[in-house]
């Protein structure tokens, strides 16, 4: 099973939604056709699991286990691990977030529960919290802007055939995040010496 959500989470990534079909899963997978029905019972199955196997294998990677001494600190940091060429085009071992991008909202709702509940595991990983935690952190709200800053950074930087262009969008974006960061900071009294 494992083989048939590593090889679905990469084609998500890089296809987006419509591009898991089953017949290429499965011959990435090295398995035949018929395997696939012991373990999904249609693609839309398979695309819910793809897409969390995906996010549980990338966030921990750009997220990272840094205690960071504020949250403009960390905010930057996450925002370098994420916007940037690298990630950019790698696109078969990105952000399942940004994969999917706008169709998300035309996906049928189960896919929108996964993709919620996957949202709010992210945000509570980007506070320091388990991702399974109940509770927002006091910088949930800024999470949220910082994410919605980071894919729809990587989205734009991808849609764009200018190398130069891509690449400002990153810059920009990631400059956004830092100084959202610091007014954070700024605000809360919360500098470098602080912990968040």
């Amino acid at each position: 099973m494992t083989r048939i959500l590593d090889a679905g989470a990469a084609r998500l990534r890089a296809d987006g939604p419509d591009g898991g079909a089953i017949g290429k899963v499965m011959q990435d997978a090295g398995l035949t056709h018929g395997a696939f029905y012991s373990h999904f019972a249609n693609k839309d199955e398979l695309a819910i699991a793809a897409f969390r196997h995906g996010l549980a294998g990338t966030r921990p990677r750009w997220i990272g286990k840094t205690r960071d001494a504020s949250w403009g600190a960390r905010a930057a940091r996450l925002a370098r691990g994420y916007l940037n060429r690298t990630h950019r085009d790698d696109r078969a071992d990105s952000c399942a977030f940004s994969a999917v991008g706008s169709d998300a909202a035309r996906m049928p709702a189960e896919f929108r529960v996964a993709y919620e509940e996957e949202l709010r595991k992210t945000l509570n990983a980007m506070g320091g919290r388990p991702v399974d935690d109940a509770w927002e952190h006091e910088f949930y709200d800024e999470a949220i802007a910082t994410l919605a800053l980071c894919i729809g950074g990587l989205v734009l930087s991808r849609a764009v055939e200018s190398e130069s262009f891509s690449t400002r969008i990153l810059r920009v974006c990631r400059n956004a995040v830092a100084q959202r960061g610091a007014a954070v900071d700024e605000h809360t009294g919360r500098g470098h010496g602080a912990e968040a």
